[in-house]
């Protein structure tokens, strides 16, 4: 996944412009979420993708779910590249690129749902590599301000789609929890059956809930592709 490149079955992400470069937890965040999106009684007509980087989120969910999107993104080099990949893809008509801080972002546009593959660590060693480090490590947006931010620009009924470290989830989910986040949905991923869980996609909302936990393994003991996998994100993975 370090090329230059990365074509999908209805849109292709160039991203040699980005520190971030698309990865499998990331492709799942966004398949799960354009899921869970697509499978509600009610539409979400706006949404606000915060740290775009390569614009991957905002385009699997472009694919499946008939919305507004825009995306939010710090680093100039990674915002140009996403918009124009979005610029090539059939949804370019309905995904807007804003480059800027989300912590500066004005709030009188409120958003319906909001997804954020946000910088993972807030306290661990850096690479040296500044704009990789702006993405990766919370140097710029704490969790604390992510959830300040994501409280200003969504809904009150809105929700929000988060992928985190396994190990970092939990203090994500107390901060939420104190700012009035109720975890309404999780995904647990494991690189294989044999593994421990490495990330986890959560879907939060204002309004109380029953959580539904949900597993995912990547491969099975073979290094297969699991059935769950496949399923999940045929309707993206060109040879799936």
């Amino acid at each position: 996944m370090g090329n230059n490149f990365f074509k999908f079955k209805q849109f292709t992400v160039h991203q040699e412009h980005c520190a971030m470069k698309v990865c499998t937890d990331a492709c799942i965040q966004g398949a799960f979420t354009a899921q869970y999106l697509a499978a509600r009684e009610t539409t979400a007509p706006a949404i606000l993708d915060i740290g775009a980087g390569t614009g991957l989120l905002s385009l699997m969910l472009a694919q499946r779910v008939d919305a507004a999107i825009t995306a939010v993104e710090l680093d100039a080099a990674a915002a140009a590249q996403a918009a124009q990949n979005f610029t090539a893809s059939p949804w370019g008509n309905r995904i807007t690129l804003t480059q800027q801080d989300i912590r500066k972002m004005e709030d009188e546009v409120k958003y319906d749902f909001i997804i954020t593959n946000p910088p993972f660590y807030e306290s661990a060693l850096k690479s040296g590599h500044v704009q990789k480090d702006q993405a990766m490590h919370a140097t710029n947006l704490s969790y604390r301000e992510l959830i300040a931010a994501i409280g200003r620009q969504l809904l009150p009924a809105g929700e929000v789609s988060v992928l985190l470290p396994y190990t970092a989830f939990d203090t994500f989910q107390v901060l939420a929890a104190a700012a009035g986040y109720h975890l309404k949905e999780t995904l647990y991923i494991r690189q294989s059956i044999q593994h421990g869980f490495f990330r986890t996609v959560g879907i939060f909302s204002r309004i109380p809930s029953i959580t539904k936990v949900n597993e995912l393994s990547v491969y099975d003991a073979n290094r297969v592709y699991t059935s769950a996998f496949v399923e999940l994100l045929q309707p993206y993975y060109l040879y799936l």
